[in-house]
């Protein structure tokens, strides 16, 4: 990519390719005559290792998870004859395995971290490593709940409080990614780019 015309579109920042820019920005949806030149400063290695997706794929799978965990365990407590056979060993699987799927997403962060903004101190990153490590030890806590035969509700309760960690860190991520929506950008008067459409020839 680093080879080929790039072209980025100002409201939203997404870049692409200057030969597969159609008539809208595939990302807001905005003319293409919001389009400016790009040139890519980072470098072959760092753009190989986020092409990777590594951290977006270890947050997904952790984030299935911590929602499954006290959305089941409630569904359990209401409707406790209901398939129990099955919920009740997916449950314990999913309490099992977040800690392992927490420590994947939180090395894979510090990783994409790095490689993105090269420093772990930034404002929002600080925060999210922070919250990263709470929802690690809920995750870690809520193992040894189940080992220890604590209640039920012992277990509910970190899970909610997991789950509130979860949500935090989504809406810092979000911040991390956020973008101009259609409609929120001011269009300059100005003339149209290289990029715009060209016009169709008058009928005869």
């Amino acid at each position: 990519m680093i080879d080929e015309e790039l072209v980025r579109c100002r409201p939203c920042g997404y870049v692409m390719k200057e030969s597969e820019l159609g008539d809208v920005c595939p990302a807001c949806g905005l003319p293409r005559n919001v389009f400016e030149p790009y040139r890519e400063r980072v470098s072959a290695n760092r753009l190989f290792i986020l092409a990777l997706d590594i951290h977006p794929i270890a947050i997904h799978l952790s984030q299935t998870f911590v929602a499954l965990i006290p959305v089941l365990s409630i569904f359990h407590l209401i409707f406790p004859d209901f398939y129990a056979e099955i919920v009740h060993p997916v449950i314990a699987f999913s309490i099992f395995a977040l800690p392992l799927s927490l420590i994947l997403s939180f090395c894979s962060g510090i990783l994409d971290g790095i490689t993105r903004f090269k420093t772990l101190r930034t404002p929002l990153l600080k925060e999210k490593i922070i919250f990263s490590i709470i929802i690690l030890i809920f995750g870690f806590s809520m193992w040894a709940s189940v080992l220890t035969e604590q209640s039920h509700w012992v277990t509910l309760a970190i899970s909610f409080a997991a789950l509130a960690c979860a949500v935090r860190l989504g809406l810092l991520g979000k911040h991390l990614i956020d973008v101009i929506l259609p409609g929120t950008y001011v269009r300059r008067k100005k003339k149209p780019t290289k990029y715009a459409p060209k016009a169709k020839p008058a009928a005869e």
